[in-house]
């Protein structure tokens, strides 16, 4: 590195030649040292090496000498100073990289206003910043991505919504469950989902052998034993009660197969639902005048359960003309004819 007068005097051979060499080498090493050179005249650009390892490339005005980067010779980049250099992005319609774009938190804009700004800081690594800065306090918006995800937000938050090919997304989370609401205008909102799963439901049977034994036209709980299926364990295997923790209208079924001790003895047969213990519905199958021996009843209803502490049971009662030997049947008889269910409505 040096630095010459730039001047090559009437001489000998041997000195033009070192004077040639000297000027050479100060063009050839950009005109480098700690100081600008005593022939720098206006226009004359110089490395400044008063640094070693980050030279700094000046411009001499004439005056004063500009600084226009700065060079790194370990990460060898360049950074180039002039806070007031940027790229016009309106009017140059055929931008081209060759590798990554790296503004070094600078903007990019038309010469006059910045237009976009990018920047990363050390507590938002990988972040990118979009400013419209031209009136000063634009909202920004955030984009900070990982191996996975991109997060888009507005920084600082303040009212403005965050849109995204026309749709207008809310400004705030909304609660559990909640999902996107769109108004058909492109205005998006939280909201409840409608409707849901028919959820809480069970189905169990009379299980066993030999049939539930019941006294003659006694009102009698069935001993629906044996799940099919409970979603939410709301049925109850010893208590033989459906108590569903969850609020809503549900439908109740029930079917009871019954058997007298003889072919002609069965009169009437009886199906209950009890809500907390007092009846619901009660529904019957009647033969007075032709008294048989087995029979199956069913009922359904709609039930308003409280999602707390109401409950639902299934009950029976057979109406015989000898008063004994009266039964429920059990699977093993008539396979699932003794049976109790329920499932949540989607409203």
């Amino acid at each position: 590195m040096a630095q010459g007068d730039y001047l090559i005097q009437n001489q000998s051979f041997p000195s033009f030649r070192s004077d040639l060499n000297s000027t050479l080498e100060a063009i050839n090493t950009s005109n480098s040292g700690t100081s600008r050179p005593t022939s720098a005249v206006a226009g004359t650009i110089w490395l400044d090496t008063t640094n070693s390892t980050n030279p700094t490339l000046k411009l001499f005005d004439g005056t004063d000498d500009i600084s226009l980067a700065t060079f790194d010779y370990s990460a060898n980049t360049v950074n180039w100073l002039d806070s007031t250099v940027s790229f016009d992005i309106v009017n140059d319609l055929s931008p081209q990289l060759g590798a990554m774009l790296d503004v070094n938190g600078n903007a990019i804009g038309n010469g006059t206003e910045e237009l976009i700004k990018f920047s990363e800081t050390a507590s938002a690594v990988n972040e990118v910043t979009v400013t419209n800065s031209a009136t000063g306090n634009a909202p920004e918006i955030s984009a900070t991505g990982d191996d996975t995800n991109i997060d888009f937000k507005l920084t600082p938050k303040g009212t403005g919504k965050l849109v995204l090919d026309g749709l207008n997304f809310p400004t705030s989370d909304g609660t559990a469950d909640q999902v996107l609401k769109t108004d058909g205008s492109g205005n998006l909102s939280f909201t409840d989902v409608s409707g849901g799963t028919n959820t809480p439901a069970f189905e169990a049977y009379l299980g066993g052998s030999g049939g539930q034994s019941v006294s003659d036209n006694a009102v009698t709980l069935v001993q629906a034993n044996t799940e099919v299926y409970d979603t939410d364990s709301a049925y109850d295997t010893s208590t033989y009660r459906f108590t569903p923790q969850v609020a809503g209208k549900y439908l109740v079924y029930g079917s009871i197969q019954n058997e007298s001790n003889s072919a002609t003895n069965l009169k009437a047969s009886y199906l209950y639902f009890k809500k907390n213990g007092s009846n619901i519905l009660e529904t019957s199958n009647s033969y007075d005048n032709n008294p048989i021996r087995l029979d199956i009843i069913t009922g359904d209803m709609i039930v308003d359960m409280n999602g707390s502490t109401d409950y639902v049971e299934l009950y029976g009662r057979i109406d015989s003309i000898s008063g004994s030997g009266q039964l429920f049947e059990s699977d093993t008889q008539f396979k699932r004819a003794t049976h109790f269910g329920a499932y949540k409505i989607i409203e």
